[in-house]
Parts: C-alpha cells; structure tokens; sequence
C-alpha cells in the first residue's frame, strides 16, 4: 500500500503548540483484527472508544492520546495506513 501524503497536515500540525492531547478519528470494517491493530497504534494511557455503525457493519474508533510533536502524529497516520480497509477522519 502506498503511504499518504501527510505534508499538508503535517505543515497546519507544526504551527500548534506541543505536545497537546490530539484527537484521532477512524473508521474500520467491524473485524476484531482490524480494530486490535488501529488500538496497537495507542499508548495504554490513550482514551479510546468505539462506537459501531448503524447496521454493525463498521466500528468507529476515536483515541485521544497525549502527542509530543507533529511527527508523533503523522507517524501514527502512516502506521495506520497498512490497516485493510481503513478510513482516517
């Protein structure tokens, strides 16, 4: 899979304060090793939830963690990306 292009939001990221607590927004196929592997991407102090879809068929998940820098962020992003099926909000 190739890799997204994150430089844009990697430029609007380095004009925040850090680190600061960030929110990140998924959206995945309802297949328990798909939503254990975007959780892997978390530290065990992240707030995670998930919330499914309507007809059960896809599991949003939120995670807000504590991020030291834009780079900790997009790293996460890209990590991400290989997850099957996965939809970054």
């Amino acid at each position: 899979m190739a890799e997204p292009n994150l430089d844009e939001l990697k430029n609007k990221l380095s004009k925040l304060s850090w680190p600061m607590i960030y929110m990140f927004k998924f959206i995945v196929p309802s297949d328990n090793q798909k939503i254990a592997l975007v959780e892997s991407l978390f530290d065990d102090g992240a707030e995670v939830k998930h919330q499914p879809s309507e007809h059960g068929k896809y599991i949003s998940i939120t995670a807000r963690q504590v991020m030291l820098s834009p780079d900790n962020v997009i790293e996460i992003y890209r990590k991400a990306s290989y997850v099957e099926g996965i939809i970054s909000l």
